[in-house]
This record gives structure tokens, sequence and C-alpha cells, in this order.
């Protein structure tokens, strides 16, 4: 009996022994997650300095206003907003009214994918350019530029930057522009450039269906491009935009031709990088340089929202222009085979005519920079992508 119970009897269990000085945790920590390094809005500024705002308004036209700026403020939203505000779309009705009636019994052009009235001819265009050019110098005086200082600077360029010869024949062959081409500062630019050369623009294509502008776009003869395009589409665009720049060269009834070469706005100090593509028709361009003096509200649309500087703007009381216009630049052989070297030669020229900082940021820098000061750091990596 006794051998049974022995046999039945578990055997003691032997626990290891426990380490002497183990002051290990029960539980692994969890890894430490990398924080974002978030800028401070003066080394946003800094970082991103060709859309920095540095008037009264401040970053974003949201900053603090002296008690002088808020009654000038209060001034100009009781007294000149409503007044230009009606003034301003009495004077769009007008002008849209002109091009319903010249455009009248007319079908558009509808080849390439587009749908303008970029070559009417006759009284029809005469009379929407004429008209165009006068209204949006009145819109401008309504905005408060009563004045517009322009200046015209030197002769004309050929290939200087290339230190190359041009003969005489080159020379008469090449001193018509095929292109307008101007640093982009505010949709105020849009404005005058149609009241000083009425010419045709690249816009988006949503800017076709709008009431009013809709229209007025087609009788300016604008190239529609989607944002977001397919290479294919976008290369279908390109060669619209060249074939009109070559057409504008050549002929000297065709409309003329305005190109953006940054692509984007800045805050007017700075020069972005240029896009060949106003450059890959090898024909001559103008430049032209607009700059915006300003005291209190700068006209600059860099980094605030369209609303809010629409409404700024109409409540300051003057505004000014301050206009260059380059001689016509003649490309070289080597930048006619080179677009890229055309297109910064171009940029230099006016950087130094223009006293304007050349800048190596654009348009993903500029969302960057608005996305950091909207608050928005759900890609902090894109803060640090591109250093000074």
């Amino acid at each position: 009996m006794e051998s049974e119970l022995k046999i039945l009897s578990p055997k003691p269990i032997e626990l290891p022994p426990e380490p002497v000085g183990d002051d290990r945790p029960l539980l692994k920590p969890e890894p430490k997650i990398a924080q974002p390094n978030i800028l401070s809005t003066e080394e946003l500024e800094k970082k991103y300095a060709a859309f920095a705002r540095h008037d009264v308004y401040g970053t974003m036209g949201m900053g603090e206003l002296p008690w002088t700026e808020k009654i000038l403020l209060a001034l100009g939203l009781v007294l000149l907003l409503p007044l230009r505000v009606v003034a301003g779309t009495t004077i769009l009705v007008i002008y849209y009214l002109i091009c319903r009636v010249c455009t009248a019994f007319m079908a558009p052009n509808r080849e390439d994918g587009q749908e303008d009235y970029a070559h009417m001819g006759g009284w029809r265009r005469a009379v929407i350019m004429q008209s165009g050019r006068f209204l949006t110098r009145s819109m401008l005086f309504v905005f408060g530029f009563y004045r517009i200082c322009e200046r015209t600077a030197g002769n004309q360029v050929d290939g200087q930057l290339n230190h190359e010869t041009v003969t005489t024949d080159q020379k008469d062959e090449f001193e018509r522009p095929g292109a307008i081409v101007s640093n982009h500062v505010s949709y105020v630019d849009i404005l005058f450039h149609m009241s000083s050369s009425f010419p045709s623009f690249v816009a988006k294509r949503s800017v076709a269906k709008l009431p009013l502008v809709g229209l007025i776009s087609k009788c300016l003869g604008c190239v529609y491009v989607q944002r977001e395009l397919k290479s294919s589409d976008f290369k279908g665009v390109s060669a619209v935009v060249n074939e009109r720049i070559r057409e504008a060269h050549q002929n000297e009834f065709a409309p003329k031709f305005m190109l953006f070469p940054e692509g984007t706005t800045t805050n007017g100090d700075y020069i972005l990088p240029f896009k060949s593509g106003a450059f890959l028709a090898k024909a001559p361009v103008l430049p032209v340089i607009l700059r915006y003096p300003y005291q209190r509200f700068s006209p600059a649309w860099d980094s605030i929202s369209g609303v809010r500087h629409l409404i700024y703007l109409l409540c300051q009381f003057v505004n000014y222009i301050d206009v260059t216009k380059l001689p016509v630049y003649c490309p070289s052989e080597q930048e006619k085979e080179d677009p890229k070297l055309y297109a910064e030669n171009v940029r230099k020229l006016m950087a130094h005519e223009g006293n304007l900082i050349l800048s190596d940021i654009g348009l993903a820098e500029k969302r960057t920079y608005h996305a950091a000061l909207n608050g928005n750091i759900s890609m902090p990596t894109v803060l640090h992508q591109k250093d000074d």
C-alpha cells in the first residue's frame, strides 16, 4: 500500500532560481515615435521666402493690426468696398454683353479639344479688343490703381547671355515676339496685361464654365488646361500653345500670347524657375516685369486666401503697379536647341533688370508652405524635403 501511494504522490516541481539583481520590466516599453520637427512661422518664412508676406496684415493676412490700420480698414469696408464691388460687377456685365453680341450667330473654334474665338476677325475682333482694353483699365481704376507707371528698358536683345552674334537678317526676322512672358504676382497681372496688349492666356479648364468670365476667356482665345493632366493630354496642350506662339510671331494680326512661366504667384520680390514650355517654339519673347509697391497691404497674392485678399485690396484707398517692359529677346542658335537654357537666360535677365531675387523653389514648395501655415502636419517629412 505504501508503495502504491509513493507512486501516486506527485513529484515536487522545481522552480528555476530567480536571477539576482534583474531590474527588467515585465512589459517591454513601446518604441518611441519620432515627433515631427515643426518649424516656427519665422523659420517657414525664411525657408519659403518667395511666398512670405511682409505687409502690415502679416502672415496669411491674419496678423494683429495697429489701431490706425483697423480704422482705415473699417472706413474702406464702409465707403469703398460696396462701391467698388458694384462698379466692378457692372463693368464685368457690360463686357460680357459686348462679347455676347460680337459672338452672336458665330460658332467657336473647337479644334484640338479647345473652344475659343481666338481667330475672330473684322469688326467683331476690333470691338472686343478695344472695349476689352478700355474696360479692364477701368476695372483697375475701380480697384484703386489710378496710375500705372510704365517704362521701357534698353534695345532688342539677341542672345546676349550666350555672347553669340546675330546677323541683320535674323534681327529683321525676329523683331516680332511670339509670346509675352511675365513674372506672376497677383490675379491683377491678368487685368493689366489685358489693358495693355489684350493677349491670350493659359487658363484652367474650369474657367471656361464660369458665368460671365467663361465667355470672356473664350473671346480672349485662352488655351484651357487641366491641372492633373495625363502626359498625352499635356503634350496636346503644349502643342497648341507652341503653335499659337509661332503664329503670333509670324502673323502680326494673330492674337498675342501671354505666359507666366513661373507657374504660380510670388510675393513680388523673387522670381521662380521658369518652365520651358514657353520657349519650345524657338520664337522671340517680350519679357515684362511687374512690381506692386505698397505701404500697408501688399497686392501680391502669395499666402493669403482669395476672398480675404480681394476684400483687403478693395478696402485699400490707393494701389500701385510699376511695369518694366524689356526689349524683345531673340534666342541664339544654342538657346533654340536648348529651351531650358533659353528660359534660364530670360529669367536671369528679368531678375537683373527688375532687381528680383532668384529662387529655386516652386509650386510644390508653395503648397507645402500653405499646408504648414494651416497647421497640416500630416506630411512632416515634406517640411524638410528641400533645404535653402
